[in-house]
């Protein structure tokens, strides 16, 4: 169950690797788009992943909610779908046209999206209950990230990797240059995370989207710590909330916590979530294959 979590990250992760501006249509020169079926062990996590090296971008076991949060920079509860959307998931092997460069990689997707799965939406804009990520009055007593040492430009990487690394202690999301997020021991521990990523992750554990107001700019390093109660029945939350059939037993499981502990937990750093009601742009999705056309 634990390593459920692993795909709750992806989509900022593939996001922030590749910001774009509106450009004309580009596309992937060849794509080929496998099923990769259910998560359901540590070795199918361990599989999630994106990795673009040179011409070839693979994208491993990403759901059609994750590929949209990537191509079109939304967030999960942005997203008005079919569920299976968040539970079918697949494997891209792509190439990138002469000339091209990573920066394109979200246009491809869309094109991506469009052609192979048939893909039509519309925006909308809704008010939604959301939790405000706020600063708490006691003031910030989280970490901030200590500065990057110097870049010597020879010694820069040319490939982008986003791991995941999955173990009987619990799941890590590597987004590289010392950026990661571990869930495991009855705690997450966060290292050089801005306030952005950390508020879209605690989405998953509570009822409602989470949305950052805490105007904090910078990457930092927290450690949240839960009883081993609570630690279980927020995972279980997180995967009812990814779209993972569960057994009754564990639903049982998610209900022997109060649901106080994240709020406990974020007032040792200096944080607060506050109920608030907020307009959300929401991309409703009017028609989408479950199946691609053929490679």
């Amino acid at each position: 169950m634990k390593n459920r979590i692993s795909s709750i990250t992806i989509t900022g992760a593939l996001a922030s690797a590749a910001m774009f501006a509106q450009a004309p249509r580009v596309e992937f020169e060849v794509a080929s788009i496998r099923p990769s079926g259910p998560i359901q062990s540590a070795a199918d996590a361990a599989r999630i992943g994106v990795h673009i090296d040179g011409a070839r971008v693979n994208l491993n076991g990403l759901s059609l909610n994750d590929l949209l949060g990537a191509a079109y920079k939304v967030k999960l509860h942005q997203i008005a779908g079919p569920e299976w959307m968040a539970s079918e998931r697949f494997d891209i092997n792509g190439k990138l046209p002469a000339g091209s460069n990573g920066d394109q990689i979200p246009p491809m997707i869309q094109a991506l999206l469009t052609d192979r799965f048939g893909m039509k939406f519309h925006w909308e804009t809704k008010d939604f209950p959301v939790y405000a990520l706020v600063v708490g009055k006691s003031g910030l007593k989280m970490k901030e990230s200590p500065p990057d040492p110097p870049v010597d430009p020879a010694a820069e990487r040319k490939a982008f990797d986003m791991t995941t690394s999955a173990s009987q202690t619990g799941t890590t999301i590597n987004y590289g240059n010392g950026m990661y997020m571990t869930f495991g021991n009855n705690a997450f521990v966060g290292r050089k995370l801005q306030a952005s990523a950390m508020a879209e992750t605690l989405g998953r554990f509570v009822d409602r989207p989470v949305v950052d107001m805490t105007e904090l700019k910078g990457n930092y390093d927290f450690k949240l710590e839960f009883s081993p109660e609570d630690f279980g029945a927020m995972m279980i939350r997180a995967a009812v909330a990814a779209g993972v059939t569960l057994p009754p037993e564990a639903l049982k499981l998610m209900d022997s916590s109060n649901g106080d502990s994240l709020f406990n937990a974020l007032e040792t750093l200096g944080l607060k979530l506050e109920r608030r009601k907020a307009p959300v742009e929401v991309m409703v999705i009017d028609h989408i294959e479950k199946s691609p056309t053929d490679n």
